[in-house]
């Protein structure tokens, strides 16, 4: 996947003056040797922070190293005001961590102090309003810090992906979807480049590539890739020439950026206009770390992305959208999973994910458009999704949203597509979240959270956690369990039946 950061981080120890140097440095290369054993991204600087100059000779050494990330390592208790200059002045991503004592053994001068020095630094870290990644317990033996630092680079994959993402969309978002028309202000304040465009521009470059020589490859490559569920094959050439739009779109307007994302508008006059749906081209995108979400949902390809930093897999955006069935949950569920009947939902869209994900995929119609725009003949503009059963896994259930106030709102809910036969069209799965009943009351809907969600294919709750936080979005739901009420949860419950 191209379009996901690399992340390198730079090891740096720090040292207060009145304490050896000499036990930092020791510290400082005993992380550095399990990072290695682990096969990390991670450099080891040598210089060894103790005053404000050392800052800067530490900057230079970082620099020529291109290391994007920066782990400061308190080897003894560390002047925090030197030690937070540096992650004030370094361009990226950076955690503190310190070091625990090795030995009852030693506790002269083999004590370092760092977890007092660890207050100290989280103090100055305040002062200078910065908010680098702290993990939950942030003292540790070498390889457990060598551990947080694993933990680091993939919180850095989100965050740094985020701070040079530009969200390419076409069309203006749908009247009938105002939950997808956020306000675009605070994806500013992420770091995140905007490019609208009209659907003319998309449907003019459209037409300028209908020669384009290269459209006969890319339906081939498409037909390969669809195997037996190619059940359109004369149809691939429009798809084909669509994909090559996007694709020169993209390379073309990348711009200062690193990443890109779409956010496109899909219907009703796309159809009518291009002659068929873009669904499985979504798809295709998708499956390289380059999501475009559905009825221009700009928040929603933002949150696919970040989904696709954190797990490094493709990732899908789905509607959270009907209830399972009775005579399903107890026939197919009940007896065979721990979830309650209102633990389980259907996550649908009409044919976006890709086929990696689903079981049998194959391209077919929007069913919903065919209803709408050609109810009396044969499926021909609406033709282009890829449908099938999304295929068992564990999931991450994310969004980062726009509110109406122009703040960030967050969730993240951990759960699993079921091994379960929806029985129904288009990319669809049966999801089971724990306590979904009340996730989906007093955060979804207690805090207009829109019917997108991005779908993401491993657990990294924890993950985006952090990152959401180093971002500066302080408020993150999550499905909360029984035990623990929500902030506008009625404490005496629900009437009984």
């Amino acid at each position: 996947m191209n379009n996901i950061p690399n992340i390198k981080v730079a090891l740096v120890a720090v040292s207060r003056d009145c304490f050896p140097i000499e036990l930092s440095e020791k510290r400082r290369r005993a992380v550095m040797a399990y990072a290695n054993e682990m096969n990390m991204p991670v450099v080891e600087i040598q210089t060894t922070i103790e005053n404000e100059m050392d800052v800067r000779k530490a900057l230079s050494e970082i620099a020529a190293t291109d290391a994007n990330a920066l782990c400061i390592f308190l080897g003894n208790f560390g002047p925090e005001g030197p030690s937070t200059l540096l992650a004030q002045e370094f361009n990226g991503p950076v955690m503190f961590a310190a070091a625990s004592e090795e030995t009852g053994k030693d506790l002269i001068n083999g004590r370092g102090d760092a977890y007092c020095g660890m207050l100290n630094a989280s103090y100055s870290i305040g002062l200078r309003n910065l908010t680098p990644y702290i993990p939950e317990y942030p003292v540790g033996t070498a390889i457990e810090v060598a551990h947080m630092i694993y933990d680091f680079i993939e919180i850095s994959r989100v965050v740094t992906g985020v701070r040079n993402l530009k969200i390419i969309s076409f069309g203006p978002r749908p009247f009938d979807f105002l939950a997808c028309n956020a306000p675009i202000k605070p994806l500013y304040n992420l770091g995140v480049e905007i490019m609208e465009n009209s659907e003319l521009d998309l449907f003019e470059a459209y037409n300028n590539h209908s020669n384009d020589p290269r459209i006969k490859d890319v339906a081939a490559d498409m037909a390969e890739e669809l195997g037996t569920g190619n059940t359109y094959p004369e149809f691939l050439l429009k798809l084909a020439q669509y994909e090559l739009t996007l694709s020169d779109w993209m390379e073309k307007n990348l711009g200062y950026s690193k990443h890109v994302v779409f956010a496109n508008k899909c219907w009703p006059a796309f159809q009518t206009q291009f002659g068929f749906v873009p669904c499985y081209v979504n798809s295709r995108f998708a499956s390289r770390g380059i999501p475009i979400s559905c009825e221009a949902d700009i928040y929603g390809a933002l949150s696919e992305y970040m989904l696709t930093c954190a797990t490094l897999k493709p990732s899908t955006l789905l509607d959270i959208n009907n209830t399972v069935p009775k005579d399903m949950y107890d026939e197919h569920i009940k007896e065979k999973f721990n979830y309650k009947s209102t633990d389980v939902f259907m996550g649908f869209h009409c044919g976006n994910t890709p086929k990696s994900l689903m079981v049998d995929p194959k391209m077919k119609y929007q069913l919903i458009m065919h209803r709408l725009l050609e109810p009396d003949s044969e499926p021909n503009i609406s033709r282009g999704t890829l449908e099938g059963r999304i295929a068992p896994n564990p999931v991450t259930m994310f969004r980062l949203q726009g509110t109406a106030e122009s703040a960030l709102s967050s969730y993240v809910a951990e759960g699993e597509v079921l091994d379960v036969d929806p029985a129904s069209f288009g990319s669809i799965g049966v999801i089971a979240i724990n306590e979904m009943k009340r996730f989906y009351r007093h955060v979804l809907i207690e805090k207009r959270f829109p019917h997108h969600a991005g779908i993401g294919f491993e657990h990294k709750g924890r993950i985006l956690f952090e990152a959401l936080k180093m971002m500066g979005v302080s408020d993150i739901g999550f499905n909360q369990p029984a035990s623990m009420l929500y902030r506008k949860e009625n404490p005496f419950g629900i009437k009984p039946e």
